[in-house]
């Protein structure tokens, strides 16, 4: 591919990923977020529902590359030939962190949150905060809620100033 496809590609994907992974096959819902993220090389098996906000460096697996050992497997017949591909389904209301991995046949439910860096190696239950290397359930989202409701801050609608201005007061940062 020569350097100006390469360099539109880049420039597509980064001024509008989901209308540019909506182009590959990939399934999307509504008020979704895609930050600089890798969607494999097959990333119409990935269906991301609605209001999914994906961190940057997330990965999303959907073939598993230790077939290539298997590859010249006599006990297998037509091994030559052999891959190992998965779905991933996304569901409604998540959050992925930044630098998560997503293994392929895993299904994240309804209302969840992956943790930075987690490797999501099997389904996460709706309602689930799941975090670590391979990713496990660590709380429910009431739980989280719970954990945090005297840490929120509510601060969406204000500037990068207000932002910046409540921050150093709230951490009396001198």
């Amino acid at each position: 591919m020569g350097i100006l496809k390469q360099l539109i590609k880049k420039y597509k994907k980064y001024k509008n990923p989901v209308k540019y992974y909506r182009r590959l096959g990939m399934k999307i819902g509504n008020k979704c977020e895609l930050r600089s993220s890798n969607f494999g090389s097959e990333p119409y098996l990935i269906t991301i529902g609605n209001h999914v906000r994906i961190n940057a460096g997330v990965h999303f697996i959907t073939h598993d590359g230790g077939t290539w050992v298997l590859r010249n497997n006599n006990k297998i017949e037509n091994s030559s030939e052999l891959t190992l591909f998965g779905r991933i389904i996304v569901k409604d209301n998540v959050h992925i962190g930044t630098n998560a991995i997503i293994m392929p046949g895993v299904t994240v439910g309804n209302n969840c949150i992956i943790g930075c860096g987690a490797i999501v190696t099997k389904d996460i239950p709706d309602n689930s905060v799941a975090a670590g290397v391979p990713a496990r359930v660590i709380e429910t989202i009431d739980e989280y809620i719970e954990k945090n409701k005297q840490k929120f801050s509510y601060t969406k609608s204000m500037n990068k100033e207000q932002l910046k201005k409540y921050l150093i007061e709230k951490y009396k940062i001198d």
